[in-house]
């Protein structure tokens, strides 16, 4: 009866929700518990319909230019819910961290590429930052 109770409570509070169910890439790190504090960025991006093997093969090959300071976390795409959608989750130690650690990523020989070959593959994207919780095993 108390969780009953609680899913009335809280169906008063949701204004929408969206699920979906994604898998990881095969190329991306398995995400693993951290020590913190850290900060996580979650960016979001929405394909063209058909681009998803394209843009797996390029970021194959481009996630070694982002693992230099193992802010690489996790990378997957939907399977149900909104198609096309691949989510990339980051973690730095702070704004700052994240700054540097993007801007180093333009030194590299190789990611400008990247870019240039997928860009043209996303409809929109979106960058959110996150601060776990004390419960989150990603600190």
């Amino acid at each position: 009866q108390e969780y009953l109770d609680f899913r009335k409570e809280r169906s008063r509070m949701l204004l929408s929700r969206r699920n979906q169910l994604l898998l990881e890439f095969s190329f991306w790190n398995e995400p693993l518990p951290r020590k913190g504090p850290n900060i996580y960025e979650l960016r979001t991006y929405k394909l063209k319909p058909g681009t998803m093997i394209e843009w797996g093969n390029n970021w194959a090959r481009a996630i070694k230019y982002r693992q230099e300071n193992q802010e690489a976390v996790g990378g997957f795409f939907s399977q149900i819910g909104e198609l096309y959608v691949v989510h990339h989750l980051w973690a730095y130690k702070d704004l700052q961290s994240r700054e540097e650690t993007r801007n180093a990523a333009w030194t590299k020989r190789g990611w400008d590429e990247n870019v240039y070959y997928t860009v043209p593959l996303i409809r929109t994207m979106e960058s959110r930052i996150m601060i776990p919780l004390k419960i989150s095993p990603l600190q």
